[in-house]
């Protein structure tokens, strides 16, 4: 039925495919920034957790009866340690953002996105009634100009704390034009919670920034925390909204219990031990400047491969090696990279070698 469509992904370079990776290589390609996916302390403290309670799962829709005090604890812990008003957990990130995209926006209103903003945002900006636009990457000139020259009702802004193919940090100058046209800024902090900032936990912290009405912020439990499915911390008046209004909020199960859980002890061993964290990150941060010459925000190094390079073949080279990078290649990004990530899982020594390969390699 569509094998015509699969031929031409194929012929274009840019079939996809699953595959099940030997454990035994050395991974530098998830999103597993602190190591927390295989830390068994997390996952027996979050089964202790769950195990107190009646029920594991959460059986129903979180406006039904999928509610959970597990869920309400753990976004009372996000409320008091982030300065929102409200918070509500979601399913995976992906659904956090289709949330807040599919539903903020209304008729007459404008929509601006960051052209690198995540797939999510993207595709749930295709069902809303508002105008949707662009600005160029990470460009505050722009998007005040976008604002300026287009008529409006509400202003939404949807950006990255950290890009999730790039690694750019978020230009803090959109917060200042967020707050001073009154926009709604909705920062997907997915790559950037328990990477940046004093305390880990994310660009909010980074910059100093004071939560206001019109600030909201989705975070992420897969990546640094080592879980799965995310939360939006908002306004209470946003929340009602959301609660009234999102499709995938309203119309999915509640999250998973355990899931929850996980997340919550990765927070609790981040506040408790986020100095030796901090080091560790600022260490493989100085590994991969030297040696490679990238110098990361974050812990997510997108290395530059030339314009007709096969990324899928260096990506084999390196695993030939014992190593596993990320292969990404156009139109999820304008020229081939490889995408490293230097997580905490994986031993400073492992880093370096794998940097001198990438130094020798002549990619």
């Amino acid at each position: 039925m569509y094998q015509n469509e699969l031929q031409a992904i194929t012929k274009a370079n840019r079939y996809r495919s699953r595959k099940l990776y030997d454990e035994s290589l050395v991974d530098f390609s998830s999103n597993d920034y602190l190591g927390f996916a295989q830390n068994h302390t997390l996952f027996e403290r979050a089964v202790a957790q769950v195990s107190m309670y009646k029920t594991h799962a959460p059986k129903a829709s979180i406006l039904v009866n999928g509610y959970h005090p597990i869920h309400e604890e753990f976004e009372a812990f996000l409320m008091r340690h982030n300065g929102f008003e409200a918070a509500l957990v979601c399913g995976s990130g992906f659904l956090a953002n289709f949330s807040l995209i599919e539903a903020l926006p209304r008729k007459r209103d404008l929509l601006i996105l960051d052209e690198e903003y995540h797939a999510s945002g993207m595709v749930a900006s295709k069902t809303v009634d508002a105008e949707v636009l662009m600005f160029n990457h990470n460009d505050a000139n722009h998007l005040e100009s976008l604002i300026n020259t287009h008529n409006h009702n509400r202003i939404i802004i949807a950006v990255e704390g950290i890009y999730s193919m790039s690694g750019d940090l978020l230009n803090p100058d959109i917060f200042e034009i967020a707050d001073r046209y009154n926009a709604i800024l909705i920062v997907d902090e997915a790559h950037s919670v328990g990477v940046v900032g004093e305390n880990l936990r994310g660009v909010f912290d980074l910059f100093h920034i004071t939560p206001k009405a019109n600030h909201i912020k989705m975070g992420t439990l897969g990546k640094a925390l080592g879980s799965y499915g995310a939360y939006i911390l908002c306004s209470q008046h946003i929340a009602e909204f959301l609660q009234n209004r999102a499709k995938a909020i309203i119309y999915t199960t509640a999250p998973s219990l355990f899931d929850i859980a996980l997340g919550y002890q990765g927070l609790l061993y981040i506040l408790k031990n986020r100095a030796k964290l901090k080091a560790d990150i600022a260490e493989r941060q100085k590994v991969v400047d030297e040696c490679v010459g990238v110098k990361m925000d974050g812990l997510i190094c997108s290395y530059p491969l030339s314009a007709g390079a096969d990324a899928l073949g260096v990506q084999q080279s390196l695993i030939d090696e014992g190593f596993l990078v990320g292969a990404i290649r156009p139109p999820t990004v304008p020229k081939p990279i490889l995408r490293i990530i230097p997580r905490l899982g994986e031993s400073v020594e492992q880093l370096r070698v794998l940097c001198s390969l990438i130094h020798k390699g002549s990619f």
